[in-house]
């Protein structure tokens, strides 16, 4: 199944919750014949939305992949989730992408969730076009949302489109079409087609004069990239079509512009022009640098893979579909050929891996298929213990890829078996949803016999309680959710752990010395040490009380939460001859941990979450009052249309149940949006709860 490098696009549609993302991908199905009818998110019909869970709230929960062929060039498109408890499905994707469609509302603008798809992008330097959507609905604000773009999202939009009116139907000037300054044609779409037919069409006078001054804006930006391109301006002559195409795929490629489009997905206007957009100015995996990544046996080494389908093969897991019937692996391939029931290399695990079936997936559906080349994404059935950001390779010429970082959890909650009989039903059911959802986290506490889960907020969890309650028809207990607090330490301290004791007749003797440093960098807890050992034995002693201290590190502090912001250093000492046992290495070394926290001090942190609250003018006093009242700091304040936007930082646990305390004091007037932002001192009180 290899295909042409140049024709293949690797893209995201990625935005903001409610921004028309799925509506617009369903189009897209539509127009390349890949869907026969076009589903309706309203409707729970969308092929990408096909979770139950999904077709219930109207949004996109899981990415979902297709594929689609539009004129030449063959399309991988993943649907992202626009909510942000569910950023890692965003992360996993363009982690792996090679382009990216960001879709904004013509009435909202940019919007938090908007800002933060935009860093991830910026992160893997995924190079994108913006498509304002909804340009038919009432407050609708093309300029402004462009300014928005430039403003808060430092991006340099430039305009290849315009809209022919703005607003619904009953407005003077509705929205009805679009101008293409490239062609500079005048584009319509018949209602009778739901879009399929597309009207070109010459410009009428009324319009030209406000295209010619976008057009000549356009290619005064592209002046800046192209010696051609500015010789041809200079002189007045007439400008080739591919050579304006040329030059803005060359800017967006290598990340200098953002070319802008308009539409409105859900009145079948403008989507076949960005489809062209996507063709034309999106990267193919050969225009992206060759991937790097290292020799699992020499880390220092770089190894190089380029896209092409006779160097060996690397590809990289980004998704796990887990299933009762036998896991899903998504791979992107980087490099080399991969063939169905071939042994691949997992270099990270040491372990090779079964090839058994490939598929090229198109959402819940899928085509088998016997190859794939350089540069595609397929579906993967056969490995068993590879996971998300796992590298894929050829055993032969084994390379270590970059693999995938994803955000800490946030907030918890305890379930519980009715019975002990659906006990093991239970782990078995949270093991398959952790392979396939890297933020979900599920342990046993040893204190209540309780499991507790812990995901990226309230919505996250609740999704996950109905799957076990639906999909897999456990009777669990759930509790209500609660913070997931860390711990750290107040002062730099050092402190040496023993092990004196006698077990079984035996003497055990072993000690370990540690120092605990504050750092700000809100990450967890770094466990490193500078003592090399040449004997091999001493060594292992070594890494013993590292494997210890890394264990309780994680497990949690004095107050029992994992600890945070601070680095562990293993110190030197002078082992006792014979060397000490495993068990007297790891008991000193958990004495040295517990008393050097006691000499540090501890204190417990609670998640910080950055808020965004759209409320219009009449409600902003009493949306004021109510996040004062949850010891909430508004930051920004600024007017975005009819509305004023609130920027705040909240503690986490003041924030349960905002969602229905925010529509009651607006009428229901206000939305919001909430992420992570970072880890905080928790307030005294509840530190002496913990204490």
């Amino acid at each position: 199944m290899a295909r042409d490098i140049s024709k293949i696009r690797n893209i995201g549609i990625i935005a903001h919750i409610d921004a028309g993302k799925t509506t617009v991908t369903e189009r897209m199905l539509y127009y390349t014949k890949s869907t026969h009818r076009m589903g309706e998110v309203d409707k729970g019909t969308t092929v990408t939305d096909f979770d139950p869970e999904e077709q219930q709230r109207g949004i996109t929960i899981y990415s979902a992949s297709v594929a689609l062929d539009w004129k030449d060039v063959h399309v991988n498109l993943i649907d992202t989730p626009g909510h942000v408890d569910f950023t890692a499905e965003v992360e996993r994707s363009l982690r792996v992408l090679d382009g990216g469609v960001v879709v904004f509302s013509a009435r909202e603008g940019v919007e938090a969730q908007s800002e933060t798809v935009w860093r991830q992008a910026d992160k893997y330097a995924v190079p994108r076009i913006a498509f304002i959507n909804k340009m038919d609905r009432e407050g609708a604000d093309f300029h402004g949302t462009i300014e928005q773009i430039r403003k808060r999202l430092n991006a340099n939009p430039l305009v290849i489109q315009i809209p022919i009116g703005l607003g619904p139907p009953h407005v003077t000037n509705p929205f009805r079409g679009i101008i293409d300054l490239v062609e500079m044609k005048m584009l319509t779409f018949t209602g009778e087609s739901q879009g399929a037919e597309v009207v070109v069409s010459d410009l009428p006078d009324e319009f030209r004069d406000e295209a010619e001054l976008y057009r000549e804006q356009l290619l005064g930006e592209l002046f800046n990239y192209s010696n051609e391109l500015a010789e041809l301006v200079l002189s007045e002559a007439e400008l080739p079509v591919e050579l304006v195409r040329r030059v803005l795929r060359q800017a967006t490629v290598q990340r200098l512009i953002v070319p802008v489009l308009c539409g409105s997905a859900l009145d079948y206007i403008g989507i076949q022009p960005l489809l062209d957009a996507v063709m034309y100015y999106l990267p193919s995996p050969a225009d992206i640098p060759p991937v790097e990544g290292v020799d699992p046996k020499d880390p220092d080494r770089k190894v190089i893979r380029k896209p092409d389908d006779d160097e060996p093969f690397s590809g990289l897991v980004f998704k796990v579909l887990a299933e009762r019937t036998g896991d899903l692996y998504f791979v992107r391939v980087y490099s080399g050929t991969l063939k169905a029931n071939s042994r691949v290399l997992n270099p990270g695990k040491d372990k090779k891996e079964n090839a058994a079936q490939l598929y090229q997936v198109q959402a819940d559906r899928r085509k088998q298929v016997t190859s794939v080349g350089a540069g595609d994404i397929i579906g993967l059935i056969g490995p068993r213990v590879s996971v998300t950001g796992d590298t894929l390779c050829d055993g032969a010429e084994p390379v270590l890829l970059g693999s995938i970082q994803f955000p800490e959890t946030v907030i918890s909650m305890a379930i519980e078996p009715e019975t002990s009989l659906e006990r093991k039903k239970l782990a078995d059911t949270l093991e398959m949803l952790k392979r396939n959802d890297p933020t979900f986290r599920a342990i046993e506490s040893e204190d209540t016999g309780q499991t507790i889960i812990s995901g990226m907020g309230e919505l996250h969890l609740e999704v996950i309680k109905h799957k076990l309650l639906r999909d897999f028809n456990l009777n669990v207990k759930v509790h209500k959710p609660r913070v997931s607090y860390k711990e750290t330490i107040q002062n730099t301290a050092s402190a040496t752990g023993k092990c004196q004791r006698q077990v079984n007749g035996v003497n055990l003797f072993a000690e370990c010395r540690v120092r605990v440093t504050p750092e700000a960098n809100d990450l967890p807890a770094r466990v490193f040490t500078n003592w090399v050992m040449e004997d091999s034995q001493q060594g292992q002693c070594i890494q013993t009380m590292m494997t210890s201290l890394k264990e309780h590190a994680e497990g949690g502090g004095l107050i029992g939460c994992p600890l945070w912001n601070c680095a562990i250093e293993l110190l030197p000492i002078e082992f006792p001859e014979p060397l000490p046992s495993e068990v007297a290495l790891r008991i000193a070394a958990a004495d040295a941990f517990n008393e050097v926290l006691q000499q540090a001090g501890v204190t417990l942190l609670e998640p910080i979450m950055k808020v965004e609250v759209t409320t219009p003018a009449d409600h902003l006093g009493d949306v004021i009052n109510d996040l004062q009242q949850r010891r909430a700091i508004i930051t920004n304040q600024q007017l975005r249309g009819h509305n004023t936007v609130l920027d705040a930082e909240a503690p986490l646990s003041a924030m349960f149940g905002y969602s229905m305390a925010v529509r009651s004091v607006s009428q229901g007037r206000a939305s919001f949006s909430m992420e992570p932002l970072r880890y905080g001192p928790a307030p005294a009180d509840v530190q002496a709860s913990y204490m």
